[in-house]
């Protein structure tokens, strides 16, 4: 036995350093095939997703248990910053093309550091809640601002055959960032008050803004066209992606419900724990964070128009299931195909828009699809809502209807589909 041990000693140490030369050679390829603007991009976005997440989450429960007020009010607040925030979506990117994106970001992290300041004082004050209610909707709103500058920011330092697998490691710095933020929040909760738990999205914009400041380099110094509302506004005579961001409202209509109308179904109609409600929301951030990159290089090889086809279709399994599903495990495997679907969608859809964007005009089609992002999500839980009203003991009616919609997205993106391969075909001679 002693003469055996040492070939197999040997082979183990072998494969040890097989296994490890592998995975340098696997990073060091992976982190070469982005430019480092796009990994800061990544870590922006997990900062800012911990910083809206480690505190937001549990506004609702302040206003409603600390302030005495009703759920159908904070709703509305909620709703209120929503389509606020989708206006400024237009504005960052507009003015991202105006100034550049560096400069633009920089500004706001500052100013959205004073917001959030200004919110976590008043809340630890027990300030006015008209007041509150004010910084809470400008805070989100000058925030909104961001997100269409850092996709604008990917589309121009990333090559063109790799937009769509830089948008996915951005989703996963932003899934990263989204497991971290609601757990430190749930945690810290136990131990700080309201206060002090809303000034930690204060301490991470500090953060950005010193990362932003040292680390990045201006991608686009500004366009020297005109850039207004007006030229703004003219993007939605680009019939083609005008067509593909109205879908896009449809498709968010219908996949937006994970954080409202399935924590309702799940926890009143089902009868899950709040735990294992929470178990299905931390299985979509994992799956995505484990797959969201090897699954966009497998549907890059697809057209943009199938992937966005079998996107909204596996949204529509997925959510076409849970009528039918009773059981925890049975709608695990809803969350699942449900995931699949996003992690399909979501980075197609932001290389197809940064494709149709001219350079000087990234930051404008950029705003207006993440308008049409905010709009569906502002309006899905109304949607779940009433139809959690209307069919409180039919729940294959409830998520047939949520998936029949997902259903027309994708006849709307096949149609887009046909009308950008026309578009592109040559013209007979």
């Amino acid at each position: 036995m002693t003469c055996d041990s040492a070939p197999r000693a040997e082979s183990g140490i072998l494969v040890a350093s097989a296994m490890s030369t592998s995975l340098t050679s696997f990073t060091k390829g992976i982190t070469q095939r982005f430019p480092s603007g796009v990994w800061l991009m990544m870590g922006l976005d997990m900062l800012l997703t911990i910083g809206w997440s480690v505190a937001s989450p549990f506004l609702a429960l302040y206003l409603h248990n600390a302030r005495a007020m009703s759920m159908s009010a904070v709703g509305a607040i909620f709703l209120a910053g929503g389509l606020c925030t989708g206006a400024t979506n237009l504005i960052g990117g507009m003015l991202s093309d105006r100034v550049g994106r560096r400069r633009l970001m920089l500004s706001i992290s500052v100013i959205s550091t004073l917001t959030s300041t200004a919110m976590a004082v008043l809340i630890g004050l027990s300030g006015p809640v008209w007041l509150i209610i004010l910084v809470y909707i400008a805070s989100r709103s000058i925030n909104g601002t961001i997100g269409p500058t850092m996709s604008a920011t990917v589309a121009d330092l990333s090559r063109s055959d790799r937009l769509a697998e830089s948008y996915a490691m951005v989703r996963v710095g932003s899934n990263v960032g989204f497991a971290i933020g609601p757990a430190l929040g749930g945690f810290l909760m136990g131990y700080v008050s309201y206060g002090w738990l809303f000034s930690i999205p204060a301490i991470i914009t500090v953060a950005v803004a010193l990362l932003v400041y040292l680390f990045q380099r201006e991608s686009f110094r500004g366009s020297r066209s005109r850039v207004d509302l007006r030229t703004t506004l003219a993007v939605a005579s680009d019939r083609p992606f005008i067509i593909f961001a109205v879908v896009s409202i449809l498709l968010v209509l219908s996949m937006g419900h994970l954080g409202s109308t399935l924590s309702v179904f799940t926890v009143d109609r089902l009868r899950f724990s709040t735990a294992e409600y929470g178990l299905l929301l931390t299985t979509n951030g994992l799956f995505v964070v484990l797959f969201q990159y090897p699954v966009t290089r497998l549907a890059t090889r697809m057209s943009h128009a199938n992937g966005l086809i079998l996107g909204s279709l596996l949204y529509v399994v997925g959510y076409g299931s849970l009528g039918w599903f009773k059981t925890f495990e049975m709608a695990m495997l809803s969350i699942v195909i449900i995931t699949s679907g996003e992690v399909t969608l979501a980075p197609i859809s932001s290389a197809v828009v940064a494709e149709s964007a001219p350079p000087d005009k990234r930051g404008r089609y950029m705003g207006f699809f993440t308008l049409s992002q905010t709009l569906g999500q502002s309006m899905a839980p109304l949607f779940g809502g009433v139809l959690l009203d209307a069919f409180p003991s039919e729940p294959r009616l409830l998520w047939g209807i949520i998936a029949s919609v997902g259903l027309v997205a994708a006849a709307g993106f096949a149609m887009w589909g046909r009308g950008v391969a026309k578009k592109r075909r040559p013209a007979v001679q």
